[in-house]
């Protein structure tokens, strides 16, 4: 299942999630540099996502025209050149900036790169392959975070994004040899395409989306604090516990796509649940540091097991125009990304420690839950009407 073309994709993914998820192991280290509070260090983890949010329909438009390969080929110039800002701002301002640019180019490379991997898969595997895709971001967290995390501890946070900046040159290399040239961009107008997607059957996943997005980061972007203040984790630990974490987002993204593949709604259902029981035990264990550091783990497989499943069901819902929905797919993910450092921020500023923070987390899930169970009945419903009509 594996193809150069898919390996190719899965490196950029890599470099991708390193650069978007490794800030928040280095939160203490960021603030303490530029002489900020953790939460407002926290912003530069919703800045990113905003700059997803914002710039992947604007880069939507940008590309829609363009050849899937040069697509892909100018958004990880854009990454590059981002995350050298990245590496040499000087004040918390001009990384802030750095970090909104270099996010322009992550909701549109994974929005083209999932239509690209879907389209090179057999139709019974294409959430699989959506899923390497979407490894590569597993992967990242498994070894690029806790590793960026330690190169930051030991050599400056600058340093980790010199190293994600390598990451980018090796990946639009890989891109540029092995990915197929004759995969062609939006073939319909934009309007057409834009109409296509203003239907309640593509817009509910991406809602959902958004709201899985903001449970999980209302949580994770401050995990460090946590497992430091709470679980009693040195840093040094908390590097080996967000290792940890990656092995379980890489598990949960393999075990969720073959699911996927058979029932998807069904399989959407079953993890939220799985994550809404799972945060309301770590609020418990998140007081001792072994307990905290497994139940992190089953939480990271469950929360990434649904990626690929969402994206796969936008894409095939917005049959007319797959590029735009996947794209915007991403926006909306990031979006809730924002939302959700945002609200964590907001409620620690407001007096909530960070112990509780889980239970901030599982409301919001009960919330995706119930807007997934609304899709679910409202596709019933429309299948039920069909022979009427």
């Amino acid at each position: 299942m594996l193809s150069l073309p898919l390996l190719a994709l899965a490196i950029a993914s890599f470099g991708i999630g390193t650069t978007e998820f490794v800030i928040m192991g280095l939160l203490p280290d960021v603030a303490h540099s530029l002489g900020v509070s953790v939460p407002q260090a926290g912003l530069l983890v919703s800045g990113y996502a905003m700059g997803v949010a914002v710039g992947a329909p604007i880069v939507a438009v940008a590309t829609a025209r363009f050849p899937r390969k040069s697509a892909l080929l100018a958004l990880m110039a854009i990454f590059i050149i981002g995350n050298i800002a990245c590496a040499l701002a000087p004040t918390y301002t001009s990384l802030m900036v750095a970090r909104v640019l270099t996010a322009f180019a992550h909701g549109s490379f994974f929005g083209i790169g999932a239509v690209v991997a879907r389209d090179l898969a057999p139709r019974n595997k294409r959430t699989q392959a959506v899923a390497l895709l979407i490894g590569g971001l597993t992967l990242a967290n498994m070894l690029g975070v806790p590793l960026g995390t330690a190169l930051g501890q030991v050599a400056g946070w600058r340093a980790a994004f010199w190293a994600v900046t390598g990451i980018g040159v090796i990946a639009a290399g890989a891109i540029a040899i092995f990915v197929p040239s004759g995969l062609a961009g939006a073939r319909n107008g934009l309007g057409s395409e834009f109409r296509a997607l203003a239907q309640w059957r593509v817009l509910m996943p991406m809602l959902i989306s958004a709201t899985s997005s903001v449970s999980l980061f209302a949580v994770f972007t401050y995990i460090t604090p946590l497992l430091e203040t709470v679980s009693g984790l040195t840093p040094g630990q908390v590097t080996f516990a967000l290792l940890l974490f990656g092995f379980g987002l890489t598990a949960g993204n393999i075990i969720g796509g073959p699911f996927a593949d058979r029932n998807l709604t069904g399989t959407v259902k079953t993890i939220l649940c799985c994550i809404i029981a799972v945060l309301v035990i770590f609020a418990f264990t998140c007081h001792a540091a072994i307990p905290a550091v497994l139940t992190m783990m089953v939480w990271g497989a469950l929360a990434f097991a649904l990626g690929a499943p969402l994206q796969i069901w936008v894409v095939e819902a917005a049959s007319d125009a797959p590029n735009l929905a996947s794209i915007l797919n991403q926006g909306a993910f990031n979006f809730g990304n924002a939302i959700g450092a945002a609200v964590g921020g907001f409620a620690i500023n407001a007096g909530v420690h960070y112990a509780q923070l889980p239970w901030l987390g599982a409301g919001v899930a009960v919330v995706a839950l119930a807007l997934t169970l609304m899709a679910q009945s409202g596709a019933k419903q429309m299948m039920a009407q069909r022979p009427a009509e």
